[in-house]
């Protein structure tokens, strides 16, 4: 009778357990489905409400370089040009610094109390509002892109990049803030990368003769890039879908310019300072340009998908 009982209550709570792991499954299942169902619903309300600018101005809209609401003619390309400049400027200056952060965090230059505050320290970054970065960036940045534009523009002028005017709301202060915003995401993943390396990789190269900086080059960095791409896609993406600071500080304006020095415009910046006032056909562009925002991060996601599956195959060894 004991044995009896005791398969009994074996079975019941082995029951439980498969129980409570299908409705686990049943709950993940539906939380998935119910994101994909969220982004289809996202996208195709947007995309109902660009329609009529999509059949009014059809390809045109993304190589036009006018926007004048009064004339009913709407082109994207310098608000193109503007989230993409911007955005790319900004990575390329937070990239280096991050992953070299990243580095002086997860190895031994520090005692580890240290390396705690300053992690702490860079990680609280991500946790400023948007509008205080804008307003720090009116405050200190401004005056300092004006202080030396003027001699960029009087020394490399002849550049179109440092082409004259120099003004303080310019793409280079929004791409400036913008490196620092989303700094604190590359270096903590890229952070955890680096941690997350096998001991066995380090003792393994020192053990050959490595020097300390060959095994970071070499070693290392290789071995944590598909965390680094992935901290790449995400500053990236939060970089081009940045609204409030880049509003504040870029300027805003409509013309297609090269210069750094000039004032520009996102499409972020474009659908906050026009939609609150927006009618008829105005507002069917504007659902047009986040259309073409959304399209912008999914095909940013998209390669960097690839680039990282690249990466991993590359080290793993799979050709």
């Amino acid at each position: 009778m004991s044995e009896t009982a005791a398969e009994t209550s074996t079975g019941n709570e082995f029951r439980k357990r498969r129980l409570r792991f299908d409705l686990f499954l049943v709950l993940t299942w539906l939380a998935s489905a119910a994101t994909v169902v969220t982004l289809v619903w996202i996208v195709c309300s947007i995309l109902q409400a660009a329609f009529p600018a999509i059949a009014s101005t059809g390809f045109g809209f993304f190589v036009n370089s006018v926007w004048n609401p009064n004339r009913n003619i709407y082109g994207v390309f310098p608000f193109l040009n503007g989230t993409a400049g911007s955005s790319g400027i900004a990575l390329l200056l937070a990239l280096p610094l991050g992953v070299a952060i990243a580095i002086f965090l997860s190895e031994d230059f520090l005692p580890a109390a240290i390396r705690q505050v300053v992690r702490f320290v860079v990680e609280l970054l991500a946790a400023i509002p948007s509008v205080v970065y804008g307003l720090w960036g009116i405050a200190v940045i401004i005056p300092i892109v004006q202080s030396w534009g003027g001699f960029l523009t009087q020394h490399f002028g002849f550049l179109p990049f440092f082409a004259p005017p120099a003004t303080g709301n310019s793409m280079l202060t929004a791409s400036l803030v913008l490196a620092l915003m989303v700094l604190p995401t590359i270096t903590a993943i890229s952070r955890t990368a680096l941690v997350a390396v096998p001991k066995t990789l380090r003792e393994g190269s020192y053990a050959v003769g490595a020097t300390r900086w060959e095994t970071i080059f070499k070693v290392l960095l290789p071995t944590a890039a598909p965390g680094i791409v992935a901290a790449t896609i995400l500053a990236f993406g939060r970089a081009m879908g940045e609204t409030m600071a880049v509003a504040m500080l870029i300027g805003n304006s409509p013309r297609l310019t090269w210069s750094l020095l000039s004032p520009a415009g996102t499409l972020a910046g474009l659908l906050a300072n026009q939609f609150g006032e927006a009618s008829g056909m105005q507002v069917s562009a504007l659902m047009y340009a986040a259309l073409t925002l959304v399209l912008m991060t999914l095909l940013v996601n998209i390669a960097g998908e690839l680039v990282l599956r690249h990466t991993q195959k590359t080290i793993a060894g799979i050709r």
